[in-house]
């Protein structure tokens, strides 16, 4: 085991100077996914900066409607929140969709945005990824990627993102807070993973020694009809081969607004502008959301074993929408 050193932060200045006082450092919260890396050598960090003891774990309904949530809520106390399962169930259904009971019981709501990628190759070592070694190549793209993205991957990089909850937090117009040694900035939840281009390496748009503080769902959001649906090869415990996290906003028999971002087909949660612009202002039959999610799905790049995605995102988001749309 590769030694490293451990500190434990008390306050958010003093985990920002410990990681920038140790090359190689990494933040620790809950520990579910980078412990596991650790112990499959695919990260070996120098330091641990143990930031699980700060007081961000708190969920606050703001004057103005908005919700804050702090970094290292758990998952589970996000999911059962009353406030969250009443006025944006989506994310609470997303939570519940992802992991076992015991680990959302550890996992935190930073971390949760965080995790690395599922892909086989990026987890054994013996192979190469340009995710986990920038420039060893992408194993997977003439392997087996059935679990792969079929949206804005690149030559370098094929991966998807796990994440459930970053899903439903792009669909719902969240946003991530953000401290660092330059000071505090928030980032839209939407914008926060990037796609791989030539720098698959780099998952987010965090800057060297930032840390998540919290994630704010903002009051616009709130209250609107809004559903999460996963596909996946066992009932539990698995991850998304295609996942949909939608709300619409019917007034008149016309939709006045609509949101939809698909899980496991990219790099990041995917965002469908198309889809919402197309649906913008008309009648939500099922024809017509029909055409709004194939203009959405019509950019996917299939590869060699996972076009089924294609129609399996399409059918996921045709229901979601339709059910979401009609008569309450």
């Amino acid at each position: 085991m590769k030694p490293y050193a451990y500190v434990r932060a008390a306050t958010l200045d003093e985990a920002t100077a410990a990681y920038a006082g140790h090359s190689g450092a990494h933040y620790l919260g809950g520990g579910t996914n980078l412990v596991d890396l650790m112990k499959l050598g695919v990260t070996a960090p120098d330091a641990l900066v143990d930031i699980s003891r700060l007081p961000l774990d708190g969920i606050e309904l703001r004057p103005d409607g908005a919700l804050r949530i702090g970094a290292t809520a758990r998952n589970s106390d996000i999911a059962a929140h009353p406030v969250v399962r009443d006025r944006w169930p989506v994310l609470s259904q997303a939570l519940l969709a992802g992991a076992s009971g015991q680990l959302r019981n550890i996992a935190t709501a930073g971390g949760n945005l965080l995790q690395r990628t599922r892909c086989p190759f990026f987890q054994d070592t013996a192979k190469p990824c340009n995710k986990r070694r920038p420039g060893s190549g992408c194993a997977a793209r003439e392997g087996s990627h059935r679990d792969h993205a079929v949206l804005g991957h690149s030559p370098h990089c094929i991966a998807t993102h796990p994440s459930d909850m970053a899903v439903a937090l792009a669909a719902l117009d969240a946003t991530v807070e953000l401290h660092g040694t330059g000071g505090e900035r928030s980032v839209p939840a939407a914008e926060f993973h990037r796609l791989p281009g030539d720098r698959p390496e780099q998952d987010t748009v965090l800057r060297p020694g930032e840390l998540i503080t919290a994630i704010v769902l903002p009051p616009h959001s709130a209250g609107l009809p809004s559903a999460y649906r996963k596909a996946r090869d066992r009932a539990s415990y698995a991850f998304a081969l295609a996942s949909v996290a939608a709300l619409v906003e019917v007034q008149d028999g016309l939709v006045r607004r609509s949101a939809l971002a698909f899980g496991a087909l990219a790099h990041r949660p995917w965002r469908a502008h198309r889809a919402e612009e197309a649906l913008r202002g008309v009648e939500p039959t099922r024809a017509a959301v029909e055409r709004a999610v194939d203009a959405e799905l019509a950019s996917a790049e299939p590869l060699r074993d996972n076009a089924y995605k294609v129609p399996l995102a399409r059918n996921l988001a045709c229901e979601v929408l339709t059910r979401l749309a009609g008569p309450r």
